[in-house]
Order: structure tokens, then C-alpha cells, then sequence
């Protein structure tokens, strides 16, 4: 090949190469355009905000763990997404919650499902009762494996309720309550003006106390006016935050009446099927992850707030075992008589019962008796409740 030769062709390349300005600087605009016409479909995609309440004062604690749900969605969704939780109160009252949902003036909530007891009894066994000897985790597996979630879907579709139901949160077993003097007998209740929710007001009135339920709200001005004798919530710290200590001095701890609760989170259902797949995504591992986390913060402080009142004088006892049996021989006739007027009531239980007999056996033959290692490094601390 002549040296001649090269230079032509590498003039010949740089012709092909060379990119032509005009061409170039056209398709660039055009890219240009496309670019800033498609953009703002991406950058000025508006955020989708969810006004949700629940059932709970704004001091309660319960409250809080409804803003932390929120607050991982928010923060998951990155901005696309925005749940804004309201106080018990700012929009409907806290037993007005699931028709509120429903009908699209709230987009979400969060509560309890046994809250709903007067629309179908069988939504209190997902909160009342002693589940069989389940734990509120061991409830919380059934509904999520083991057939839960699909009875309470078709309860609410046969309600014509147009909510999406997310249940979460295992809750520590709940006090008897708090009293003006320790119960030292099943016939302690006999009479007793008492508070209570769901399936747990048949058991109380059925050991004969004359039950009143009431949002937690109400409960302490209630018992301060004369209109209680006594009542439940639920934990240490709700307790102490809404006043019980200022109005009794008394707190029986250990019951059956509501052994195994866990927390529902509802959306609108209509709104809900709205959001994209990724969006349900995040609710559901938010929901997840917020279940969780509320187990563990519930350990933390409702400790530090136990400690807290047993230091301010008062006295915890645990209630007498004549009184746990009482409640579950009252628990059974109950269940009876709901199963023999009440369809769905037996459905929803004979699957919590094959759930917990399996399991629970598990459960009792695995687990270690913990308090044999408590009792051997802290046991020469007498205990308020012991």
C-alpha cells in the first residue's frame, strides 16, 4: 500500500465520522424537547395525601404508635405518598371510626377491631377473650397464615364496608383494671359499675358487674364523677398518661377478658385500590415493620412507666386465680350461646381453635419458663404485685 494512499482514507473516515453540526444540534432540541415535555410529568406528579384518625387521645401512647405507622410510609414513599394522622375526636367520635372510613369522610384509621362488636359480634374475638391460649403474637399469626385475614375480609364485604383492614401490633395481656380496693374473689364484681369493650362486657356481665362501655377518653372523668366503680384500659403507660392513678389506687394485673389484642389500621377502601402497586407495597411493609417496632417500644415504656407508678404508691396485685377461672368459665358460656345465634361467630372461632391447638402446643412444649432465670438474679426484690 502506497504512503500516498493512507491520508485518503483516513480523510475519508473523518468525513463519516465527523458528526454534521446542523443535524446534531437538531436532534439535540428534539431530544431537548421531549425531555422537558415528558419531565414534568415525573417532577410535578402530585402527592397523594391520606387524612387518616384514630381512636386514641392525642397524649395516649396508642396515638404515637398510630403516627409511627404514618411516619414509615412517609418516609418509605419518599414523597409520593402522605398519611396525616388526627386525634380521637377531630373528625367523628372513636366508635364512629369504621363507618367514617367507610364512607370516605376519613381516608384511613386506627383502632381496634373489637370496637366494631356491635356491627358483628364475631369482630371482637380478634380482641377479646382468651383466644384459646394464644398469645396477641400467636392471634397475630393465625390471622396473618392461618386464615384471619380472609374471615375478616368477608366479614366487612358482607357489612357493605368499604374498608381495607391491615391488623398489627401485639398487645402485652391487659390489666383487670383499676379499682378502689384490691378484687379478692369472683364475687368482688358482683354490682360493680365497670368499663370494659367488646366480647369482654357479656364475660363481665355475666359475672355479674354492670358493664358501660366507653372510649378511653371518657373513662377516668367517668370513674371521678361516680358513674364507674372501676375500669380497663389497657397498659402502664396509657393508664398512667390518661389519669387512672388520680382516680384509684387499686390496679389488678393479668386477665382474660383481653389477653390477646392487636391494633387494625383501615383505609378506605376505594381510595386505597387507587394507589399503585409499589405505594400498596410500602403500606404493607410498613405495616410489617410498624408491628414490630410497636412491640418493642411498648416493652420500653410501658416498664419505665410501671416502675413509675409503683414508685408514686401504687399498689399492682395479681389477680387471684379464682377470678381468671371465673372469666373462663363465663368466657365459655358465652361462647355457646354466640355460636348457637351466630354463624359467623362459630366459623371465625372453630379457626382459631385449630390454629391455637396446633400451635399452642408448639408454643408451650418450646418455650422456656423465663421467669425461673428472672426469678434467680432479681428475686430477693420483693414485687408490688407478687
Amino acid at each position: 500500500m502506497s504512503d500516498t494512499v493512507v491520508p485518503a482514507v483516513a480523510e475519508l473516515d473523518n468525513k463519516r465520522t465527523k458528526p454534521n453540526r446542523r443535524k446534531f444540534l437538531a436532534g439535540s432540541a428534539a431530544a431537548t424537547a421531549v425531555t422537558i415535555t415528558g419531565f414534568p410529568m415525573i417532577a410535578v406528579a402530585q402527592t397523594v395525601n391520606l387524612r387518616f384518625q384514630s381512636t386514641w387521645p392525642a397524649k395516649d401512647i396508642f396515638h404515637e404508635f398510630a403516627n409511627d405507622f404514618a411516619k414509615k410510609v412517609n418516609d418509605m414513599a419518599g414523597g409520593r405518598l402522605k398519611i396525616e394522622v388526627l386525634p380521637q375526636g377531630a373528625v367523628v367520635k372513636a366508635f364512629d371510626l369504621l363507618d367514617a372510613v367507610s364512607k370516605g369522610t376519613l381516608d384511613g384509621g386506627h383502632g381496634v377491631v373489637a370496637y366494631w362488636y356491635s356491627k358483628q359480634q364475631a369482630l371482637a374475638l380478634w380482641g377479646s377473650g382468651p383466644a384459646w391460649g394464644m398469645d396477641a403474637n400467636m392471634v397475630l399469626a393465625w390471622h396473618k397464615y392461618g386464615g384471619g385475614k380472609q374471615l375478616l375480609d368477608e366479614i366487612y364485604r358482607t357489612l357493605n364496608l368499604d374498608v381495607q383492614s391491615f391488623i398489627y401490633g401485639p398487645m402485652p395481656t391487659q390489666p383487670l383494671g383499676w379499682f378502689k380496693k384490691p378484687i379478692t374473689k369472683p364475687e368482688d364484681l358482683k354490682g360493680l359499675k365497670y368499663r370494659t369493650v367488646g366480647l369482654a362486657v357479656d364475660i363481665f356481665n355475666d359475672m355479674g358487674a354492670a358493664v358501660n362501655a366507653l372510649p378511653s377518653a371518657d373513662i377516668v372523668s367517668a370513674i371521678d364523677r361516680g358513674l364507674l366503680d372501676a375500669a380497663e384500659f389497657n397498659n402502664a403507660s396509657s393508664d398512667r398518661t390518661l389519669g387512672f392513678p388520680d382516680v384509684a389506687k387499686s390496679c389488678m394485673l393479668q386477665s382474660f377478658h383481653q389477653a390477646s389484642e392487636n391494633f387494625e389500621i383501615l383505609f378506605n377502601r376505594t381510595k386505597y385500590n387507587t394507589l399503585s402497586a409499589e405505594l400498596k407495597a410500602i403500606i404493607d411493609y410498613a405495616v410489617q415493620a410498624s408491628s414490630a417496632d410497636m412491640s418493642w417500644k411498648a416493652i420500653d415504656r410501658y416498664s419505665k412507666d410501671y416502675a413509675e407508678l409503683k414508685k408514686s404508691g401504687i399498689k399492682f396485685y395479681k389477680t387471684p386465680s379464682s377470678v381468671l377461672q371465673a372469666q373462663l368459665t363465663s368466657w365459655d358460656k358465652v361462647v355457646a350461646k354466640k355460636e348457637s345465634e351466630n354463624a359467623t361467630f362459630k366459623k371465625v372461632n372453630d379457626s382459631m381453635k385449630a390454629f391455637a391447638e396446633r400451635c399452642g402446643a408448639w408454643q408451650n412444649d418450646t418455650l422456656v419458663d423465663y421467669k425461673m432465670a428472672y426469678n434467680r438474679y432479681f428475686g430477693g426484690k420483693k414485687s408490688s404485685s407478687s
